[in-house]
């Protein structure tokens, strides 16, 4: 298992940070069962960029559920779901199939949370509502995002120093180590 530099722990902080950040000034929009107005799930699309957001979009996710009143099951299995599908999302490594992971996997788990967590009703109903307000998010808003990232020069050296750091002296990271393949 590879350890985490502390500029790699910085990052998945901050990622975090600003998940929560955009979530819990909405307070129960946030975490509606019917329409989630939820911007930071643009956020779960990083993973294609920064090894670092796993972790981040999970402790942010689990942070953010806490902080708006979730129940005890939506806290931790949604930061689950979560988890999974930033680990899914970093697998792939391109956006636009990347994305399904986030869209599909809260909008199939949401909703079986909800129903045993809350006694909220019509599951397919709420699924569907789920995949699309899951579907802007994540397309509507983490697309542009990913074209931003990808653009930014910064952003990108960001995204490679952290390899850079770990490969010996010399010695360039692979091409696939370095850079999210297409969009």
């Amino acid at each position: 298992m590879k350890k985490f530099t502390l500029k790699q722990l910085a990052l998945s902080a901050l990622i975090a940070a600003l998940y929560v950040a955009l979530t819990v000034p909405l307070g129960g929009l946030a975490s509606d069962y019917f329409i989630n107005v939820r911007p930071a799930e643009a956020l779960t699309l990083l993973p294609v960029f920064f090894v670092e957001a796993v972790p981040g979009l999970a402790v942010g996710c689990l942070l953010a559920n806490l902080l708006t009143g979730a129940t005890a099951m939506d806290v931790i299995l949604g930061a689950v779901i979560t988890l999974v599908a930033a680990v899914l999302t970093r697998l792939v490594r391109k956006p636009l199939i990347g994305g399904l992971f986030p869209v599909v996997l809260n909008a199939l788990g949401l909703p079986l949370i909800w129903m045993f967590s809350g006694g909220a009703t019509g599951y397919w109903t709420m699924a569907l509502s789920t995949l699309l307000t899951q579907s802007v998010w994540v397309y509507g808003l983490g697309i542009p995002l990913c074209l931003a990232v990808r653009r930014s020069r910064f952003l990108m050296r960001f995204a490679t120093s952290f390899q850079r750091e770990k490969e010996p002296a010399g010695e360039e990271p692979a091409p696939s180590d370095s850079q999210p393949r297409g969009v």
